[in-house]
């Protein structure tokens, strides 16, 4: 019996016993009536957060291909991909100016957490003092992280920071609300068809937002468009530090001509170039259009940049362009992307950026420019998301000023508001001064028919009814010049009769 006591006592020996079906089964029905309870609560809870980050880098360690058989893709496009698919995950339900859900939130900065984790073990080499314990002084080869990614990367969570908490301050705002597309009556829907269909319809009040929400809006919109333009930056020179791949080489044609097309390359190649001009001759009205446009100038900026450098190993004495011709032709074309870039930010990528990701094989260059795409991506939809209030805003108040009777409106009331005089005052006010826009008096009195000005001290008791002295004379000098700027190009073509 003793024996038996002191078998039952050890854990490892009762843990054998259990699995062995000894005399210590009453032990086990108690264990197996209490396990079930447990286990629901486990799973109902789902995988820890350790669970969750070996599944993450073991696909990133395989490279996606699950099967293990070495097939996958390299790690810098795989860490890339790990951080694009997250964002879209996480950002992609964020379709209305509203504060992030906790859950989404929390998720995002500790996935995203994890990825840029590989960014603090990619080191570079430095010289380094060490100073013994004799008091020599050494110098070696020390570690620290790379340079690029310790400047940006502290960069980008800055932004993403800044552009959650600028979501977070639109939480109290009440001014507009969204609905559903369904709920919306058939005009307002062939209105704003052009719109993609799965983002909600923005409502205001009848009368437009309230002036101090309205500078709000346009201040928040602001602040998006400076952290837009950060992330832009770091996004377009990490792409511009990848190389090209020869993927993407071998399929250029043989000259810019064959790039550009004819026409577009005899505008970019004459005396006097207009980037703007030359945008003003091109079809940019759709998506496709416009990175179609920027494909091509993009190889042509490819194709000269070689040329110049000598990179096709063709020589250049029997072409009939200059080095300094390619060499302004390139700074040109390089204008031109940097204007679509910042005119179009919404746009997809490009083939040669698409090229440089995939055959990209800097993990660090990987890091920076999928992490500054997707803070672009959602500064840019922020953005699109502010314009959006505010055109219903601009809506909203044409159809006021279009329902309000005339006398409500203030400044129609001014202009409107005839005097004692008949007529001849009605006529006062449709003179080409008010078409024109200039008004001088708030009362609705035109000088050129006002009697001489009198003496200085008869006019000072005009002041008391609030008018400024020199106003009337102000605009009266705006009306001659201008009316004697009419009859000079134009001759006697003036209404002088109405006067």
């Amino acid at each position: 019996m003793a024996k038996e006591e002191d078998r039952g006592q050890p854990p490892d020996e009762e843990v054998m016993s259990r699995s062995q079906g000894s005399s210590t089964a009453p032990v086990l029905d108690k264990d197996s009536a209490t396990a079930p309870k447990s286990r629901p609560a486990d799973q109902s809870a789902g995988p820890s957060e350790m669970d969750l980050m070996k599944e993450k880098f073991a696909k990133l360690l395989l490279g996606e291909d699950m099967s293990g058989s070495g097939k996958g893709v390299p790690s810098a496009l795989a860490l890339s991909n790990a951080v694009t698919n997250l964002a879209a995950s996480v950002f992609g339900e964020q379709r209305k100016l509203e504060p992030m859900a906790p859950d989404r939130k929390g998720r995002w900065k500790k996935e995203v957490g994890w990825l840029l984790s590989v960014a603090d073990h990619i080191v570079e080499f430095v010289a380094k003092k060490q100073v013994l314990d004799n008091g020599v002084e050494m110098e070696v080869m020390g570690t620290q992280q790379r340079r690029d990614l310790q400047a940006n990367i502290p960069a980008l969570r800055k932004l993403d920071t800044m552009l959650l908490d600028y979501l977070d301050n639109f939480k109290e705002r009440n001014e507009f609300w969204y609905v559903k597309r369904d709920s919306c009556s058939e005009g307002e829907n062939e209105e704003r068809s052009d719109e993609k269909w799965w983002i909600p319809i923005v409502k205001v009040p009848p009368g437009g937002l309230s002036p101090t929400s309205r500078g709000w809006l346009l201040h928040q919109k602001e602040l998006v468009n400076q952290v837009l333009k950060a992330a832009m930056a770091i996004n377009a020179n990490c792409l511009m530090e990848m190389s090209i791949p020869d993927t993407y080489i071998d399929t250029l044609p043989k000259n810019g001509r064959a790039s550009l097309g004819d026409a577009l390359y005899r505008i970019i190649t004459d005396v006097e170039f207009d980037p703007d001009d030359f945008l003003s001759t091109v079809d940019l009205t759709s998506e496709h259009k416009i990175l179609d446009l920027k494909d091509r100038i993009e190889a042509s900026v490819i194709i000269w940049n070689r040329k110049v450098h000598n990179k096709d190993g063709k020589s250049s004495w029997g072409s009939a362009v200059s080095q300094e011709k390619r060499e302004q032709f390139e700074e040109r074309a390089q204008t031109l992307l940097l204007i679509i870039k910042h005119r179009f930010p919404g746009i997809p990528q490009s083939t040669l950026d698409i090229a440089k990701i995939q055959e990209n094989r800097d993990v660090g260059f990987a890091l920076l420019e999928s992490y500054s795409r997707v803070l672009e991506s959602l500064a840019f939809n922020v953005m699109s998301r502010i314009e959006d209030v505010i055109q219903a805003d601009n809506v909203a108040r044409e159809k006021a000023k279009k329902n309000a009777p005339p006398g409500a409106d203030p400044g129609a009331g001014c202009r409107c508001a005839p005097e004692a005089g008949g007529d001849d005052d009605q006529s006062k006010t449709t003179t080409l001064l008010d078409f024109m826009g200039w008004t001088g008096d708030p009362d609705g009195k035109n000088d050129d028919v006002s009697p001489p000005p009198p003496p200085p001290p008869p006019e000072l008791p005009a002041q008391d009814d609030g008018r400024l002295m020199k106003l009337p004379n102000i605009m009266t000098n705006l009306k001659q010049t201008y009316m004697d700027k009419l009859d000079f190009l134009s001759g006697n073509r003036s209404p002088s009769g109405r006067h």
